[in-house]
């Protein structure tokens, strides 16, 4: 079952969760169903594995074309505020952003095409998300954006300790000054 969310390409996925009494069982890709419901048939060429503790907040991160990545994310362990942002110029939501838990327990799925920024923060002691990207990672075409960028106003969850960042994501730019997509 797909939710198309109110920015265009944005999906939220909720496949098909079998339980028992043994535990449970889901599809975590299915082509056909995937491309049923997104409407696009991606070639994942990395699958890209990120553990974080809880307050780790990873993003906006993106790469430019010709290394735009689509990314189809998940939670294995533990759970996030999964968030991405409509970094395309051109797009009549342009700087608007979308978030979702993702975790072990819901199972959702989210899919970011290429033209999002993306970012999520540990809302467990420990998370584990899992996702399949189309283009493999390229440190010329990496970029990112300020997670607190006070024009798109994510809502961040207060989560009771400071968010834990990277370098690279407390330095990064605001959209306005970073190179995007047109």
């Amino acid at each position: 079952m797909s939710m198309q969310s109110d920015i265009a390409g944005l999906v939220l996925l909720e496949p098909a969760v079998y339980r028992d009494a043994r535990g449970s069982f889901s599809e975590s890709y299915n082509r056909k169903i995937f491309s049923d419901s997104v409407g696009v048939d991606p070639v994942f060429v990395q699958d890209n594995h990120s553990c974080s503790e809880r307050g780790v907040l990873r993003g906006l991160h993106y790469q430019l074309p010709p290394a735009e990545q689509g990314k189809l994310v998940r939670v294995v362990r533990g759970s996030v505020l999964d968030v991405a942002v409509d970094i395309r110029r051109s797009s009549p939501s342009f700087g608007d952003w979308f978030s979702v838990e993702l975790s072990r327990e819901n199972l959702k799925q989210l899919w970011v095409p290429p033209g999002f920024a993306h970012g999520f923060i540990s809302l467990s002691d420990h998370a584990d998300l899992l996702y399949k990207v189309t283009a493999y990672y390229s440190p010329e075409y990496d970029r990112s954006i300020r997670w607190d960028d006070p024009e798109i106003g994510i809502d961040w969850p207060d989560i009771g300790i400071a968010p834990l960042l990277s370098p690279k994501d407390a330095d990064a730019p605001l959209l306005r000054d970073a190179e995007i997509f047109e």
